[in-house]
């Protein structure tokens, strides 16, 4: 079944809703034009925190890339805190007051970064990094003199399914077991300088894979196998890693973890349900790119597209528009590249997908696009494709309300 909002009428109507919005802005838009519909946005946050329960969503950055963007999830009732991709973004959310309350999802060893991380009393009271290993205690210390400042730390354990054998889901963590995390955690505990306050369990293969696809109905079946059987398993793992870690209270100056933060938008429901999980993580939930178009536990609404110009009419059945080969991160499928949205009935060739410099495309509204069209897509992964602008137009129904910048338009590159 069509959902309304990626049905032909709805991309339709998007299009003439864009083409009228940049019609009505007072300046000429440089191309590719970066758009995210708010009332798209503030749906899909409502609808998270309905799936959370309760339970305080933190706000992953990596898939908004946008700081305007961050600052409206946070401004929503049931969000709290953001979970960062890199320290030096981290840094950069603290000190520009977006956050004072950020965990960074994966362990540093940039040592710039570190080192301002150990100068800064302010932002280290405000900021949480990963480790999983020793290695990475030993890389905050050998930038700092004095242990004064104290650093806060949460333990990354893997939360993949051992299942047959087999291990399913993202390979992050050495930590698995109750005496692998509660080893590392007493490491943690007793070195001066260091303060033990989180963990993080994320289950990849439970919140970040699609168990409804249309045409793959046998494999979607097998996967929502996986998610039930991880979830299973997982939380018997939390509740005996947690009580271990409960049991290590009063040593030394340690009285309990702060947080315990785990899933992902795909997940929210089930992660929340954990009666050990504190927190739970959601981005992607937010804009809504294809990769998360077949999920049985939520649908979100299309909030974020980028515009493309036709440049070329080669054929009366082909539109070239300039650009296209945003093509997302992970396992080089089809899957991973941009879909043509508005107009709907456009589609990629299969001889030359999204190219690097122009894109043919074809399909049944093809023929009615003229040379200076706008054509919008959508990319397969959230955030990713604001790394390829400085701004992006914030739409409220047929208007653009607001241009705000993304980390590229401030200067960064994290």
């Amino acid at each position: 079944m069509t959902v309304v909002h990626h049905s032909f009428v709805a991309r339709n109507r998007l299009w003439r809703r864009l083409g009228e919005a940049v019609q009505a802005w007072p300046e000429p838009l440089s191309t590719p034009v970066f758009v995210v519909d708010l009332d798209a946005f503030d749906a899909n946050a409502a609808d998270l925190v309905q799936r959370a329960g309760g339970t305080p969503i933190r706000v992953a950055s990596k898939s908004l890339r946008v700081p305007a963007l961050v600052s409206r999830a946070l401004a929503t009732p049931g969000f709290a805190g953001v979970l960062a991709y890199t320290l030096a973004e981290a840094l950069w959310l603290v000190d520009n007051d977006v956050s004072d309350d950020v965990v960074v999802a994966y362990p540093s060893v940039d040592r710039a970064a570190l080192a301002a991380l150990v100068a800064s009393p302010r932002a280290a009271s405000r900021i949480a990094i990963m480790v999983d290993d020793v290695a990475h205690l030993d890389a905050v210390d050998a930038l700092r003199a004095s242990t004064a400042v104290p650093v806060r730390v949460a333990i990354d354990i893997d939360a993949g399914l051992r299942w047959g054998g087999q291990q399913v889901g993202p390979r992050r963590s050495p930590l698995f077991d109750v005496g692998s995390v509660t080893e590392l955690a007493r490491h943690v505990i007793d070195r001066p300088g260091f303060q033990l306050v989180g963990a993080m369990t994320y289950e990849g293969q439970v919140a970040g894979v699609p168990d409804d696809v249309p045409t793959q109905r046998a494999k979607s079946a097998v996967v929502r196998k996986i998610k039930e059987l991880s979830v299973r398993q997982l939380e018997f793992r939390r509740t005996a890693i947690a009580d271990a870690l409960d049991a290590l209270a009063g040593h030394g100056d340690f009285t309990g973890l702060a947080f315990w933060n785990a899933g992902g938008s795909g997940s929210i429901e089930s992660s929340a349900a954990d009666p050990v999980v504190t927190e739970v993580t959601a981005g992607s939930g937010l804009l809504g790119p294809t990769l998360f178009d077949h999920y049985r536990s939520f649908t979100p609404r299309p909030a974020a597209f980028f515009g493309l110009p036709v440049t070329r009419r080669p054929a009366a059945d082909v539109a070239t528009v300039h650009g296209g080969g945003l093509i997302a991160s992970g396992p080089t499928n089809a899957d991973r590249a941009p879909t043509p949205w508005a107009p709907a009935g456009l589609h990629l060739t299969g001889l030359e997908g999204a190219g690097e410099v122009q894109t043919p495309l074809v399909g049944t509204n093809a023929g009615i696009l003229a040379i200076g069209d706008l054509v919008w897509f959508r990319h397969a992964k959230s955030g990713e494709p604001f790394e390829h602008g400085r701004t992006v137009l914030l739409a409220r129904g047929d208007r653009f309300v607001e241009e705000v910048p993304t980390y590229r338009g401030h200067g960064l590159a994290f």
